[in-house]
């Protein structure tokens, strides 16, 4: 498979196949740039040259990117490889035939491959590097001489034939294996946008501008209003630089978002069409990146991973993203949505890194998402100080209550602790915006972690609180129950009482499992947890003595014991009720409180504690008027498990209130 050998040097032939790769203004100089060179006037052509530099810039990636997805294929024919159609399409070039290229290359034998049209792709490159140089000042021979040097090492290229090691030469990005076409061509590029920035003919609204037209200005000013709009929220950092030009059909918008050689966005705007070419090393950024445009039905290309050992990490990731608006108003509205996203890109890696220590992954870009949707961003956060602001406010806020180490949302839990994180990126802009100093945004941030510690405090008093008040409610069926044993009726309604005090008994369940799932390592959910487990007890027993009362006879309301039975009841219920004083009164109590919030809770305690000692003075009654009467067993049996049931959850009870005593006294109180 060999055919003629090209070497670069065929002016006609390689302006053929520029027409192919679309490059239709600048193959030749117009009028009017004749009339001006020849008034010596050169400088007036150099913005047209850049322009047609920068499309060259593109071309050259793309036939780069050609040859070497060519060698893949035929040195593995078994993988999978793209056609590169949407690169091809990116940077403006209309020949749809070279989508075929890569499937269509093959092995030719040992180092020698089979690349369709590889002679006229190698001399479209060539022609596109040299337009790329054009525009450069004349005296600066060095990109020249290097392109000249790695045309000659190259040697000729077969029109369908080229070896691995000429691709190689061509392609390779690794400095310190030698120059190499591709090196030039970054090099380049590099100088173009140095260049670009000095040959600025107009600033719209601080974008650098030139060679524009007149419908072009107000899609330059719709960008730059989304720009300028969220800046401020980079503050000192450098970024978000903007030039515009025209080339052909198309507005090109280039910025450079942050200081990241291979961090790179251009937008190409046709009519109605918007194509975005972003860049980032960062493939969780990039995706970061398109998730913020989930309104407007951005069609997103496959993400590619480009290998250059000349940027970060050797490689970075290409997605292009395209958007057909409606109208020019949508596309304006489209293009501003656009450029105020651009902030929220400048060190999101670091933030997300910084992060990592207090929340989960899905949650640090779930916050990072927030504070982008919600204009508040992450800047602000680390220049506050990023991960040590929180450190030192949960040092200032739990005072060595968390172990050193421990995750954030094993203390907040995750919403919890998200939710933090988010009042503490809202608090940094908002101060830093303000000028407020950095003593207000440490007092801030330690403020509101208090104020959520606390509020995750009072949400397990919260559980803790129902909790005691389904208990109540049961031991107010028990004692109406036995009440009611007199009246005619009274079966009906102690089975009623059984049913009711069953489900009051399983939603008591349903708030201990809670309590379970909410657990956290090192905070007082641990204690809630089996607070609400032991108190789960009294519920149950109380459920047991409404079972049991459903089981005696209608004669039972005539027995002796069912004077101290009732009155063991009513005790109950009494105790019930100091226990849930207990709970709401416990979660006011704090270290240098008020004396009457202690106080309270205190009384509240030996109320308890001394319900409990009456409570066994009563069921020793109902034992003894048991023993001294006659009657049927079923009777005295039944009433004697009741009277059990009765006097277990009094004891309960107590020791539920002193477990909360001693919580308070050691964990609130001598913290």
């Amino acid at each position: 498979m060999h055919g003629m050998t090209c070497h670069g040097n065929e002016i006609s032939h390689r302006e053929t196949v520029r027409q192919k790769c679309g490059d239709d203004e600048s193959g030749a100089v117009t009028e009017k740039g004749h009339i001006i060179d020849s008034l010596g006037e050169q400088q007036l052509l150099l913005p047209s040259k850049v322009n047609a530099a920068l499309a060259a810039n593109d071309r050259a990636k793309y036939l780069l990117t050609l040859l070497q997805a060519a060698r893949t294929r035929a040195e593995y024919p078994e993988r999978w490889s793209s056609d590169l159609r949407s690169e091809r399409l990116a940077c403006g070039v209309e020949d749809s035939s070279l989508d075929e290229v890569v499937g269509r290359s093959e092995s030719a034998g040992p180092g020698s491959l089979f690349i369709p049209r590889a002679g006229e792709l190698v001399q479209q490159l060539f022609s596109e590097v040299q337009t790329m140089l054009d525009p450069l000042a004349a005296e600066d021979s060095g990109l020249r001489q290097r392109l000249q040097a790695r045309r000659d090492a190259l040697g000729p290229v077969a029109s369908e034939n080229m070896t691995a090691g000429q691709i190689d030469e061509l392609a390779h990005g690794e400095r310190e294996r030698g120059d190499s076409v591709h090196i030039v061509v970054m090099d380049a590029h590099k100088a173009l946008n140095r260049l670009q920035v000095l040959i600025a003919t107009e600033t719209i609204d601080g974008a650098r501008a030139y060679a524009i037209e007149t419908p072009d200005r107000p899609l330059i000013h719709a960008f730059m209003v989304g720009v300028q709009r969220t800046a401020p929220l980079k503050f000192d950092h450098p970024g978000l630089g903007t030039t515009a030009t025209r080339t052909g059909e198309r507005l090109v918008i280039q910025n450079d978002i942050g200081t990241t050689d291979a961090h790179v966005m251009v937008i190409h705007v046709e009519g109605l069409q918007v194509t975005l070419t972003y860049t980032d090393v960062h493939l969780q950024r990039l995706l970061f990146f398109q998730s913020l445009f989930a309104r407007w039905n951005v069609a997103w290309d496959d993400t590619r991973l480009r290998r250059d050992e000349d940027v970060e990490d050797g490689a970075y990731h290409l997605s292009v993203g395209r958007y057909a608006a409606p109208d020019a108003g949508t596309l304006a509205e489209y293009l501003s949505f656009l450029g105020s996203r651009l902030v929220f890109l400048i060190d999101w890696n670091r933030a997300r890194k910084r992060l990592r220590g207090f929340l989960p992954k899905a949650s640090v870009i779930s916050v990072l998402r927030w504070a982008a949707d919600n204009d508040i961003g992450h800047m602000a956060f680390l220049r506050a100080g990023g991960e040590q602001l929180i450190y030192d406010a949960l040092e200032f806020a739990l005072r060595g209550q968390v172990r050193a180490g421990q995750p954030l949302h094993e203390v907040l839990g995750e919403a919890g602790a998200s939710e933090y994180v988010k009042s503490v990126f809202r608090t940094c802009t908002r101060a830093l915006l303000q000028g407020e100093p950095e003593s207000f945004i440490q007092d801030s941030v330690r403020a509101e972690l208090l104020g959520h510690f606390r509020s995750g405090q009072q949400g397990l008093f919260d559980v803790a609180s129902e909790h005691a008040a389904w208990i109540v409610e049961l031991a107010s069926a028990v004692r109406d129950g036995v009440l009611q044993w007199r009246l005619p009726d009274a079966q009906v309604r102690i089975k009623g009482y059984a049913t009711r005090a069953k489900e009051w008994e399983t939603r008591a369940d349903e708030l201990v499992n809670r309590a379970r799932q909410s657990e956290r390592p090192g905070d007082a959910s641990a204690f809630f947890r089996s607070l609400l487990e032991s108190a789960d007890d009294i519920a149950d027993e109380l459920e047991d003595a409404v079972f049991h009362m459903t089981l005696l006879p209608p004669s039972a309301s005539t027995h002796p014991a069912y004077t101290p039975l009732r009155n063991l009841g009513q005790l109950v219920v009494q105790g019930a009720q100091e226990y849930l004083k207990v709970i709401e009164t416990a979660r006011h109590v704090r270290r240098g409180g008020a004396r009457e919030d202690t106080s309270d809770f205190l009384e509240a305690i030996h109320r308890i504690m001394a319900i409990e000692r009456r409570s066994d003075a009563a069921q020793r009654e109902v034992e003894i008027a048991l023993a001294q009467a006659d009657g049927d067993f079923r009777a005295l049996y039944m009433t004697a498990e009741a009277a059990k049931n009765l006097e277990q959850a009094a004891d309960a009870l107590m020791h539920c209130g002193l477990r909360m005593r001693d919580h308070v006294m050691r964990d609130v109180l001598a913290a």
